[in-house]
């Protein structure tokens, strides 16, 4: 059974497709895993999942236009939009596949204006964006949901952090002067936090209903993109392509 969020975004691209009468159609749709210098390009630092080997870019084409996923399973599909959009939800990799089109479909009809993941230094230019974009809901303790190094740098800098991960390699590791604790304690870090920064792939792997608690949530990486623009969800994402 899938997740209220994932279902609602799911609702919501169905009812765009067909107020454009995009649903009859046989739109070509592609994707594949992308290596990770296609996804990332060339990094200054070498510790970003993509570059480990943890997660893929998922990436859909529709017509000239390119849609981006994370996913820890990963694939190649090629079928109609519609297609696509039928798929069952039993997967990471039906569902990244889903999220990746719909990223695609979005900037194509000009919903969304970034639809791919930044390149070479833009992840540490991004991180400078971080303390500027939750200085509105004035945080002292910000709870991260999946560590993003970069951004857990500018975090530790200003703020009360703790991170959690799903990588049974990062659990237990000090980042940035932080230990990366079990992803099972995000209930206890959701108590904590007076602000939640989480990463989009949550969409993905349908754990997003998981946070959409009392806290201000927001969500990080080109992946929830499409779902932040349909769903009105904070996101970060300030150098996405």
């Amino acid at each position: 059974m899938m997740g209220i969020v994932l279902e609602r975004f799911i609702q919501e691209v169905k009812k765009l497709i067909s107020e454009h009468s995009l649903e009859d159609e046989m739109i070509s749709v592609s994707a594949r895993p992308l290596t990770p210098e296609e996804a990332i390009g060339n990094p200054a630092h070498d510790d970003y999942p993509l570059l480990k080997g943890k997660e893929r870019m998922m990436q859909a084409v529709f017509q000239d236009t390119k849609g981006q996923a994370f996913s820890d399973h990963t694939g190649n599909l090629s079928g109609s939009l519609s297609q696509v959009i039928d798929l069952p939800m039993d997967s990471n990799f039906h569902r990244a596949i889903l999220v990746a089109t719909a990223n695609a479909v979005l900037r194509k009809m000009g919903a969304i204006t970034k639809s791919c993941h930044c390149k070479d230094h833009d992840p540490v230019m991004c991180a400078s964006y971080l303390k500027d974009s939750l200085a509105p809901f004035s945080p002292k303790r910000v709870g991260m949901i999946g560590d993003q190094p970069r951004l857990l740098e500018a975090l530790a800098r200003d703020f009360e952090v703790r991170v959690c991960d799903r990588d049974p390699e990062k659990i237990g590791t000090v980042q940035s002067g932080i230990v990366v604790e079990d992803s099972e304690v995000y209930r206890d870090i959701n108590n904590w936090a007076d602000l939640l920064l989480v990463t989009g792939t949550t969409l993905v792997n349908d754990t997003i209903d998981n946070f959409t608690g009392d806290v201000p949530i927001v969500f990080y990486g080109i992946t929830i993109g499409g779902a932040a623009q349909l769903l009105n969800l904070n996101h970060f994402c300030p150098l996405g392509r």
